[in-house]
């Protein structure tokens, strides 16, 4: 049992420093990184604070401490994913109200140079 709680401990320490890495060389906005770092954080918290996960697990009913340990770290990371299918969602509407706004820029600029380039009568 301590060896799982050893390997989530590691993981979100690899985690932390992916995050941290990527955010250094710019890959990732730091904005989208806190809600990864934040979730790394937790996950580090519980699996190293393992009088804590035994507290959980009582409180939630479950018999065993990871078992609660993996249902914390499997809802901050849906909460995580959650979070950025919004922005991805909200992302791709701005694109396409975007891509609208330059197609009728365009048709307006073609008119412009249609009626400047035709000869007044």
């Amino acid at each position: 049992m301590d060896r799982l709680f050893d390997m989530v401990a590691v993981f979100s320490l690899v985690l932390i420093v992916w995050v941290l890495s990527s955010v250094r060389r710019a890959h990732i906005r730091v904005e989208y990184s806190v809600s990864w770092l934040l979730a790394g954080a937790v996950l580090l918290v519980l699996a190293l604070w393992r009088t804590l996960d035994d507290r959980i697990a009582m409180a939630l009913g479950i018999s065993d401490s990871f078992i609660a340990l993996a249902i914390f770290a499997g809802a901050a990371f849906l909460i995580v994913l959650y979070r950025l299918s919004l922005r991805i969602s909200g992302l791709n509407d701005s694109s396409i109200t975007l891509a609208q706004q330059v197609a009728i820029l365009e048709f307006k600029l073609k008119a412009l140079n249609e009626k400047i380039q035709t000869p007044a009568r």
